[in-house]
């Protein structure tokens, strides 16, 4: 381990670079298949001891980690021509989406519209109904109290009167009895109601 070290310390000044100062790191992935050294060269023996120990447990080929299984590289990720057409597939099926809501709203606010018009049209119908009663009841009074009137004018005593409001009554009582011709059966010959035949 500390040859590897070594090596690359000495790999890196000789490029003109600054020593290898990430041993933190390095102890972290050094078992790692990825940053295994690969030896490419034969093994160098110096007075008679190797200098890759084929029995130590540094060696990065007869690591535990060298029994992991192959490094699996990540999918690529997606592509900006792709990513165009996934959002333009995406935003086509949003766009319809978006426009069957639409069409969907607006059946439900026709419908809606329609019932409140009904609604209105049978709120006017009831109401034109009830001033139809309003009016008619009105009428009915109007002609009840009309009635009322001529009966008191038709039964008044005019004995005791003098012989112009006598002569007054009188009249009142014949343009009650043309009005109730004319009413009940139309007009009809009401010569003996003239003024004219005392």
């Amino acid at each position: 381990m500390r040859l590897c070290k070594l090596k690359c310390s000495m790999v890196l000044l000789d490029k003109g670079k600054k020593n290898f100062t990430h041993t933190q790191c390095w102890e972290v992935v050094k078992h790692c298949k990825r940053f295994s050294i690969i030896p490419t060269a034969p093994m160098v023996v110096l007075n008679e001891t190797p200098l890759h120990d084929s029995q130590g447990s540094d060696s990065p080929m007869e690591s535990p980690m060298s029994e992991d299984l192959p490094i699996q590289k990540e999918p690529r990720p997606m592509g900006r021509k792709a990513a165009k057409a996934k959002r333009g597939v995406n935003s086509t099926s949003n766009t319809s989406k978006f426009l069957e809501e639409i069409a969907r709203q607006s059946a439900l606010r026709i419908e809606i519209d329609k019932k409140v018009q009904e609604d209105d049209r049978a709120m006017a119908i009831e109401f034109a109904k009830e001033r139809e009663y309003v009016r008619k009841e009105r009428e009915y009074q109007r002609k009840e109290r009309e009635e009322k009137k001529d009966r008191e004018t038709m039964a008044m005593d005019t004995t005791h009167m003098s012989p112009e409001t006598k002569q007054y009554w009188k009249l009142e009582r014949k343009a009650i009895m043309r009005r109730r011709l004319f009413r009940d059966d139309g007009p009809s010959n009401t010569d003996w109601l003239n003024d004219e035949n005392p």
